[in-house]
């Protein structure tokens, strides 16, 4: 499989301003990641979830890059501004695990720093699986990254996403759930009228928008489902890491704020800030998100 790095697509100036940090696109096969890479030192890679995109993470970035660390802040497949295959089966735990470590082996990260906030735990957790010598820490927020004991409960949003049609209309025409993520916050004015238009500017197009829906499908609803199977890779690796861990939630989260509880059994050991903020905490509680980060950095060290 080929793979090389390309310059990134232009933004429109009003998100120039929001993004001002170097950027490149990873070529990788038939896809493509758009991500920012700014700063030198150690790496810190920073994964977005489910509907967003590397924007979610800008206030923490601007914190970050005042510290000597490099920041790499990938787009999923399917999301932002990478590639977006338009079958929604494409979307597995596995495919964007195995995205993400291929730019991580291409850009040959070490002592790499990993937080990841909805999907992006997970996936970043997936990813450490597979690269254990280059993950010296980790940071994790509002995310389900631990195989649940029984049948997994669904949220009225998940059940929804699983509706025959009318899901697909809510969020193929109506982009579903990108007008509706300040209902998921603790403080509703954190996205306001400007984020949901960056949240909404790589999503524009009805033909871009068959991530959300297979991502919101992806959550599991049984123990036999791919996703666990995956996602088991993460407790096998949970049990062997000897770096740091810290736990950065949002307890106003109607979504996953009880999965703090799976985490901190995952890793006991690890350092845990209880905040007042939302689901998206990047918008709400940014310097506790960098605070966390820097202190298990090697910076630190």
């Amino acid at each position: 499989m080929n793979s090389r790095f390309l310059p990134p697509p232009p933004l429109p100036s009003w998100l120039e301003e929001e993004l001002p940090f170097d950027r490149r696109v990873f070529e990788d096969g038939e896809h493509t990641i758009h991500f920012i890479d700014h700063g030198e030192g150690p790496p810190v890679l920073l994964q977005h979830g489910n509907p967003t995109w590397c924007y979610l993470w800008r206030k923490v970035i601007r914190i970050l890059a005042r510290e000597n660390l490099r920041i790499i802040a990938p787009d999923l497949v399917g999301l932002g501004l990478s590639s977006k295959p338009r079958h929604p089966k494409t979307h597995t735990l596995d495919f964007h695990a195995e995205r993400v470590s291929s730019l991580v082996r291409a850009l040959d990260l070490r002592d790499l720093t990993i937080a990841g906030q909805d999907w992006g735990g997970p996936i970043v957790a997936v990813t450490a699986a597979r690269n254990p010598e280059r993950v010296h820490a980790a940071v994790f927020a509002n995310t389900a990254i631990r195989v649940p004991s029984r049948k997994p409960r669904r949220t009225p949003f998940h059940s929804f996403s699983r509706m025959p049609l009318v899901s697909d209309v809510f969020f193929r025409v109506f982009n579903f759930p990108v007008p509706l993520l300040r209902y998921v916050q603790g403080d509703r004015s954190s996205i306001g009228r400007a984020q949901r238009r960056a949240y909404t500017y790589p999503l524009r197009k009805i033909e871009d928008r068959a991530a959300p829906l297979a991502l919101a499908r992806l959550v599991p609803s049984s123990l036999d489902d791919p996703a666990i199977e995956t996602l088991r890779e993460v407790g096998d690796w949970a049990q062997t890491f000897s770096g740091p861990v810290r736990l950065v939630w949002g307890m106003r989260d109607p979504i996953l704020k009880r999965a703090v509880w799976g985490a901190r059994k995952l890793f006991p050991d690890a350092g845990v800030v209880e905040t007042d903020a939302g689901h998206f905490l990047q918008e709400e509680v940014p310097e506790q998100l960098a605070t966390a980060i820097v202190d298990v950095s090697p910076l630190s060290s």
